[in-house]
């Protein structure tokens, strides 16, 4: 178990989701909170590109191991897009609403509405040690927003006719591409 980490996020959504499945697997003893860095700019062409840039620029600004993840949701109808421009979808500075509106523009009525959403994890440790993992979820894309929780695209991706945002906490930590990205990484560090 790592004693304290930091997860390279300022989206407190996602830290609360990451400090908890990372206590559950056993990896986190504390996940410090409440410390500054600079914006990294995600420039990578692959999930894990950006996980490694924002993981490696954390740690160094705060001499803790820093955890970053990037996910990417992958729509069959659209090419595999937004893929690693998932948060950005709408463009550069586009709300959660604004990239799920301009999905669901893009899907129209069409009926193919497979898609997943991968998460690629990077730990990257103060004396340089780097490890990444993946976890993967398959789904499909609704034709409307379902349910309050979650964030982000959780609204309209549904695993067996549910959206993330539908289900409880502890029921999206259990299937979600983050919690089997989770478990991969608790595997690779011999965790849990």
């Amino acid at each position: 178990m790592i004693p304290r980490l930091v997860i390279a996020t300022k989206n407190q959504g996602k830290v609360a989701e990451m400090r908890d499945l990372l206590q559950a697997a056993g990896i986190a003893a504390e996940v410090v909170e409440g410390l500054e860095w600079d914006d990294v700019e995600e420039t990578g062409e692959t999930l894990e590109e950006n996980a490694l840039l924002k993981a490696r620029a954390v740690c160094e600004a705060t001499g803790l191991p820093a955890l970053a993840d990037d996910t990417g949701l992958e729509v069959e109808a659209l090419g595999g897009r937004p893929g690693v421009r998932t948060g950005r979808f709408a463009g550069p500075d586009a709300t959660y609403d604004e990239n799920v509106d301009h999905l669901l523009s893009l899907l129209g009525d069409r009926s193919d509405r497979t898609a997943r959403f991968r998460t690629a994890l990077a730990l990257v440790f103060p004396d340089g040690t780097e490890v990444t993992a993946e976890g993967v979820v398959e789904g499909e894309i609704t034709f409307e927003r379902r349910g309050t929780g979650g964030f982000g695209y959780d609204p309209v991706f549904a695993v067996d006719g549910v959206t993330l945002a539908e289900m409880g906490m502890e029921a999206k930590n259990r299937i979600s591409h983050r919690a089997r990205a989770v478990a991969a990484l608790a595997e690779v560090l011999g965790a849990g």
